[in-house]
């Protein structure tokens, strides 16, 4: 059940149960008056009357009270109705601008995935294509470039080469550059778990 319908189900039970209670105070508060005009016709029903014509003086005193009562209380129920109903029209509302919202996240996500797959296949595909690069190039004319390098830059280069051709630039290399550089490749996984 979405959340959705579960906010509508509760605004119609509320709803309901409004409704029910108007029903049974009418029912109950009604019942006695009624009971009592019935009382008093049946009283009045063996003497003779004065008049054809009813007046407003044989209605109780209360009764206009009680009607009065009755129709601000309906009146007060159609308005927390009409309260309900401007309620779940708003969530109505409100839902469908979430859900759009939604939609469109899913979708700036998707492409965003997209995007980030492509770059990190075209970052992959430059790399693969710069080691071979290196791979290829004489050693001396490598380890020149190599020489010039940052450490870390470097050491992914050459983890990244054939074992003998990293072993061969690595030769070519001055004895403090090709120690930093090992010490950088030797670092890198020192910190992996190995359990």
């Amino acid at each position: 059940m979405t959340s959705r319908s579960k906010r509508l189900s509760t605004l119609f039970l509320l709803a309901i149960l409004l409704i029910s209670s108007a029903g049974i105070r009418i029912f109950f508060e009604t019942g006695p008056a009624l009971a009592k005009e019935i009382s008093e016709q049946e009283n009045w029903a063996g003497k003779p009357q004065p008049h054809t014509q009813t007046s407003s003086d044989d209605t109780p005193p209360n009764f206009q009270e009680m009607l009065t009562a009755f129709r601000e209380r309906e009146a007060a129920i159609e308005q927390r109705e009409m309260e309900i109903a401007d309620r779940v029209h708003a969530l109505e509302i409100a839902e469908t601008a979430i859900d759009q919202k939604l939609a469109a996240l899913i979708v700036a996500e998707e492409n965003l995935k997209q995007t980030l797959t492509l770059a990190d296949g075209a970052s992959e595909g430059d790399l693969t294509r710069l080691t071979t690069v290196y791979e290829q190039m004489k050693p001396k004319d490598s380890a020149a470039l190599f020489e010039q390098m940052d450490p870390e830059f470097a050491a992914g280069f050459l983890a990244r080469m054939q074992p003998d051709a990293a072993a061969a630039v690595m030769a070519g290399l001055e004895p403090n550059t090709a120690y930093t550089i090992s010490v950088v490749m030797a670092g890198k996984n020192a910190n992996v778990p190995t359990e």
